[in-house]
């Protein structure tokens, strides 16, 4: 269970990466505004606001994939608990997203299915 849930955790660094590049980097390009339904006038507008917000996700990024590759390494404690705050960060920022527009579900739902289960994986692998 443990490898699984450093896989899943990978797997959400990985998204929120690709998250990181759309809003920090791609924000006002045609597919981009079409994936987060904004239109060129609001890409526009948004676009610093976007950029930060993409470096948290960066960060959170950084945060879940190290801490598992600092587990597979051996550096069990530290790598866990950079896991567990990337990934458990991950799940709230979901939750915010979909807590505050319920026609965001869908994207919260991205954001939140990986982390969540890297955070079942990873607490069922600690119990036993």
């Amino acid at each position: 269970m443990l490898v699984a849930g450093l896989v899943l955790a990978m797997v959400a660094g990985l998204i929120h990466l690709y998250i990181f590049v759309l809003e920090s980097f791609r924000w006002t390009a045609p597919a981009t505004r079409a994936t987060f339904g904004t239109s060129a006038e609001q890409a526009q507008e948004t676009r610093q606001l976007a950029y930060n917000q993409g470096f948290y996700n960066l960060f959170l990024a950084v945060a879940a994939i190290v801490g598992a590759v600092l587990v597979l390494a051996g550096t069990v404690t530290v790598g866990t608990t950079l896991a567990v705050t990337g990934t458990g960060s991950m799940v709230l920022a979901g939750l915010v997203l979909v807590s505050s527009d319920r026609t965001k579900l869908r994207a919260a739902l991205v954001q939140v299915l990986a982390p969540a289960l890297a955070l079942i994986a990873l607490l069922v692998a600690h119990l036993t």
